[in-house]
C-alpha cells in the first residue's frame, strides 16, 4: 500500500514517514519546504518519493493522490503568535489547502487522516477535555483548525472517510521553534547554559505526547474501520510548565534557575486530554512517558 503524507518533511510528518516505512508501506511525501526540512528525511530519500509541491496547487496534487491508497494530511502553518500577524496566510494554507486535500480525496475515493489541534477548544472550564466539549478557539491558528473540522464534516457528508486528530502538546526530536514547542525552546536554552524562560507564573498545564506515539495514532486511524471522528491525542497526564522546566534542568545535570516572563497573547491556561475515545475507536494509547521522552534530548 502507498500513502501520501503532506507536510512529510515537517516535524510530525517526517515521523509518520519513518513509522510507515518501518511497517513496509510505500510513501509519497508532499512538502513545499517552506518549513519542512529535507534533513528530517535523511536516510530515506532513496526509498520514498519526495514532491516539492504547495498544497494550494490542486492540479499538481491530483496525480500523486490518485496513485495512493490514503492521505495523511499534516501540512499546515502552526505558530500561534505568527497566526495573529498573518491571519490571511494562515487561512489560505490551513483552510484552503486542507479543502484541496478533501476535494481530491472525494474525487479519488481516498481516506484522510488529518492534523487538527487541541487549540479548537480554547480555554475550558473543566479538564480533562472530551471531544464533545465546546469549541471556542482563542487564536487565529485554532480558528483555522476548527474551520478544517467543519470542512471535514462537509466532505464526510459527501462520502469521504475522514478522521481528525486533535493533537495536544506534541514533542520530540526534530521539533523546531517554528512548531509551538516549549520543550524544544527549553532544551535550546539549557544546552547553552541559559535558564529556561517560563511565560507567566508557570502554573499553566499541558498534556505532552511524544511524536512517536502521534505517528502510531495516525496509522491506527488509517487502518481502523472508523470512517468519521475527531479524536484527542494526548496522554491524559497534566504537567505544569514549571514542572517541565525543572524536570529538564534535572535531566541536564546543570545548576540553573527558572526565569519568568510575560505570558504571550493567545495562550490557554490548562490543556489536558481525555483519550478514551481514541482507545475505543482506533485502539490507541500512548507508550512513552514524558521523562522517557525527554531523555532522548539529553542522552
Amino acid at each position: 500500500m502507498k500513502f501520501v503524507i503532506t507536510g512529510g518533511a515537517g516535524f510530525i510528518g517526517s515521523h509518520i514517514v519513518k513509522h510507515l516505512v518501518s511497517k513496509n508501506y510505500e510513501v509519497s511525501v508532499v512538502d513545499d519546504f517552506s518549513r519542512g526540512r529535507l534533513e528530517n528525511l535523511s536516510g530515506f530519500e532513496e526509498i520514498i518519493e519526495i514532491h516539492k509541491i504547495d498544497i494550494l496547487d490542486l492540479n499538481s496534487l491530483r496525480k500523486i493522490i490518485s496513485d495512493s491508497d490514503g492521505i495523511f494530511h499534516q501540512a499546515a502553518l502552526t505558530s500561534v503568535p505568527e497566526s495573529f500577524l498573518q491571519k490571511e496566510k494562515y487561512h489560505n494554507v490551513n483552510v484552503d489547502g486542507t479543502e484541496n486535500i478533501f476535494k481530491l480525496a472525494k474525487e479519488f475515493e481516498k481516506k484522510v487522516v488529518f492534523a487538527s489541534s487541541s487549540s479548537v477548544y480554547g480555554n475550558t472550564v473543566l479538564t480533562p477535555i472530551t471531544e464533545n466539549f465546546d469549541k471556542n478557539p482563542i487564536n487565529p491558528y485554532g480558528i483555522t483548525k476548527l474551520d478544517d473540522e467543519k470542512l471535514a464534516k462537509k466532505y464526510h457528508d459527501l462520502g469521504v472517510p475522514i478522521i481528525g486528530l486533535r493533537y495536544f502538546n506534541v514533542y520530540g526530536i526534530g521539533q523546531t521553534n517554528d512548531y509551538a514547542g516549549v520543550i524544544t525552546k527549553f532544551f535550546e536554552q539549557i544546552k547553552l547554559n541559559q535558564s529556561p524562560v517560563v511565560f507567566g507564573d508557570g502554573s499553566h498545564t499541558r498534556d505532552f505526547v511524544s511524536v512517536e506515539d502521534v505517528a502510531q495514532a495516525n496509522l491506527l486511524s488509517m487502518q481502523s474501520s472508523t470512517d468519521f471522528s475527531f479524536l484527542n491525542i494526548g496522554t491524559g497526564i497534566p504537567t505544569s510548565v514549571n514542572e517541565l522546566a525543572q524536570l529538564m534542568i534535572n535531566l541536564s545535570g546543570k545548576k540553573l534557575e527558572i526565569k519568568f516572563d510575560e505570558l504571550p497573547q493567545g495562550d490557554v491556561k490548562e490543556s489536558l486530554a481525555d483519550v478514551s475515545l481514541a482507545k475505543k475507536l482506533i485502539g490507541w494509547n500512548y507508550n512513552t512517558s514524558l521523562k522517557d521522552g525527554l531523555k532522548k534530548f539529553f542522552f
